[in-house]
């Protein structure tokens, strides 16, 4: 562990990308599909725009701040929350501030520009508070424990460039998967990411999730994939949730990392039109007994379905089952 010869924040601070918008030719703008980026991996991956003339992407970010430390240790002053834009290959840096959401409030928010002709593969984005202390002004007080990965090139928002899925034999494998060997997959929150484990007993579930074969088997394997998605969002939201530390006054606080994050990013559609800190606050009054628990099931699949993009790709298998349909009688 690294020593400072000043007081820093123990508090997390944490940041999540909450929008993207690309700009092309003749200053058009479009906004990233929310599929281009993962608040589990912390990887916004650009080439999954549907365009590939962009000149310039705009991230809009948020990070929450530890704001009741600040006030109460009276350590720092002059605190500022700057983000940081690297890129080792290129020698490339770019540096915005963030401002204040609400005044003496928890979240900054803000926007970030990364220009294409400067950053051409992976590039590292990190979030970082400033303030004066002792007298020094500029002092690093506290970073992001993770930075996010801003990927140039890839399609999908990964961060070792490599699906987080495992296939294995639910009967032959590990002792507690046995149970599940009438299960096509399972996600396992139990790590430090979670993962979605494939059963190899069902014949022919791992071709159609990967790919290939026919276009009824490709269109099959679309809507498994956005099934097995909305699992994953389910399963991260309830392992948040279950992660939850509490202060004094019994306020439940955001946990660090990718759960807090996915808790951020999935709280407005569970508690609608409510702050995310007084949506936390609602849910877990309710999941400890004070409320009914039952009624916000419906709210949590909707915001995973939403998040998996489920009703668009069952939409848009249905119509191509359909259309696959005419042809073949055609």
């Amino acid at each position: 562990m690294r020593a400072y010869p000043y007081p820093r924040l123990t508090g997390a601070l944490t940041a999540r990308v909450i929008a993207v918008r690309l700009r092309g030719p003749g200053d058009r703008r479009e906004q990233l599909d929310s599929k281009g980026y993962s608040v589990v991996e912390q990887v916004l991956a650009l080439g999954s725009a549907q365009r590939d003339d962009w000149i310039s992407a705009r991230i809009s970010l948020a990070a929450t701040v530890p704001a009741r430390e600040i006030e109460a240790k009276g350590h720092w002053s002059d605190i500022s929350v700057v983000v940081v834009l690297t890129e080792g290959a290129t020698n490339a840096r770019t540096v915005t501030r963030l401002e204040p959401s609400v005044e003496g409030g928890q979240e900054w928010v803000g926007e970030i520009e990364l220009d294409r002709d400067r950053y051409l593969d992976r590039a590292s984005l990190n979030v970082h508070v400033v303030a004066t202390v002792e007298g020094i002004a500029g002092r690093i007080i506290s970073s992001t424990e993770q930075e996010w990965v801003v990927d140039v090139t890839s399609t999908v928002p990964l961060r070792d460039r490599e699906l987080s899925v495992e296939t294995v034999s639910f009967a032959r494998g590990a002792e507690w998967l046995r149970s599940f060997r009438e299960a096509p997959w399972i996600v396992d929150t139990s790590g430090r990411m979670p993962i979605v484990r494939l059963n190899s007993d069902f014949e022919g579930l791992a071709a159609l999730v990967e790919g290939g074969g026919s276009k009824v088997e490709g269109v099959v394997g679309e809507l498994l994939l956005a099934q097995m998605c909305a699992e994953v969002w389910t399963a991260v939201f309830h392992t948040a949730l279950g992660d939850l530390e509490i202060e004094d006054d019994g306020a439940p606080v955001f946990p660090p990392d990718w759960r807090g994050a996915v808790l951020r990013e999935m709280l407005p559609d569970i508690v609608p039109g409510r702050s995310v800190e007084d949506a936390l606050r609602e849910v877990h009054t309710r999941r400890s007994g004070e409320g009914s628990w039952a009624d916000l099931q419906p709210r949590i699949q909707y915001a995973a379905a939403r998040r998996a993009e489920l009703p668009k790709i069952l939409a848009t298998t249905v119509r191509d089952l359909e259309r696959l349909d005419l042809e073949a009688f055609a």
